[in-house]
C-alpha cells in the first residue's frame, strides 16, 4: 500500500513516519511539504478558497501518483481535506485527528484540547460532537522554541500548559510534533493522553484492510 502524507509543518514527518514504523512497516510512504501552508494561515487568520484550491491541487498530485490512500499530519485545515475527501471518494482521505477524537469521545465527556498553533483552536473543535465539553489550551510559544531547534524548550511548555487541564477526563494532542511529549504530559497531569498519529495509522489501516 501506498499512502502519501501532506503536510504543513515540518515537525510533523518525524512523528509520523515512527508510528507507521511501530504499526505498519510495510506501507509505502510519500511524503508531501509545504510548510507555507501554516505561515499563511496564521498570516490571514482563516482559511479561504484559495487555500482550499492549494490542497485540492497536493490531493490530485499524490492520486496521480497512485497513492492507496492520503493522510493529512496538519491540523488546523478541517474544511480544506473535507473537500480533498469529497474530490477523491472512495480512497480514504483522513484528517490528522479524525481517528483520536473518535478514540477520545469514547473514553470521556470532558476532553482537553492541547495544542501549539492557534488556528487549530478554531479549526478544530468544531470536528467534535456536542455531547462532549472541549477544554481548549494553547501551550504558547512552543511552536517558535520547536522551529529554533528547542524540542526540549517545546516539550517543557506543552507539559506546563497541560497542567492547567488535570480536571479533564484525558487529553487529546492536537499537534504530530507533540507525540514526543505525551508520557510527560500524561506523569504531569495524572490523566490519559492520546496522540493523533498512532490513531492515524490504524484507522488508514483497517480502512484499506491491511490489518
Amino acid at each position: 500500500m501506498r499512502i502519501t502524507l501532506i503536510h504543513a509543518l515540518k515537525h510533523s514527518i518525524v512523528p509520523i513516519e515512527a508510528s507507521f514504523a511501530k504499526l505498519w512497516p510495510e506501507a509505502r510512504l510519500m511524503n508531501l511539504l509545504d510548510d507555507s501552508l501554516s505561515a499563511d494561515l496564521a498570516r490571514d487568520g482563516k482559511l479561504t478558497d484559495r487555500m482550499t484550491e492549494r490542497f485540492l491541487t497536493m490531493g490530485r498530485y499524490a492520486a496521480d501518483t497512485g497513492a492507496d490512500g492520503i493522510l493529512f499530519t496538519c491540523s488546523a485545515f478541517g474544511p480544506c481535506i473535507e473537500a480533498v475527501a469529497h474530490a477523491h471518494a472512495p480512497m480514504p482521505v483522513l484528517k490528522p485527528n479524525e481517528a483520536m477524537i473518535e478514540q477520545a469521545v469514547a473514553k470521556g465527556k470532558k476532553i482537553g484540547l492541547l495544542s501549539t498553533f492557534p488556528p487549530t483552536l478554531v479549526s478544530m473543535p468544531p470536528e467534535f460532537p456536542a455531547s462532549v465539553t472541549l477544554v481548549p489550551k494553547l501551550a504558547e510559544g512552543a511552536l517558535a522554541a520547536l522551529d529554533r531547534g528547542n524540542r526540549a524548550e517545546h516539550d517543557r511548555l506543552v507539559v506546563e500548559a497541560s497542567k492547567d487541564l488535570a480536571d479533564c477526563d484525558l487529553i487529546a494532542l492536537a499537534q504530530y510534533s507533540m507525540a514526543p511529549a505525551a508520557a510527560r504530559v500524561a506523569e504531569a497531569t495524572g490523566r490519559p493522553v492520546l496522540t493523533t498519529p498512532e490513531s492515524a495509522v490504524m484507522k488508514m489501516k483497517a480502512m484499506l484492510g491491511a490489518d
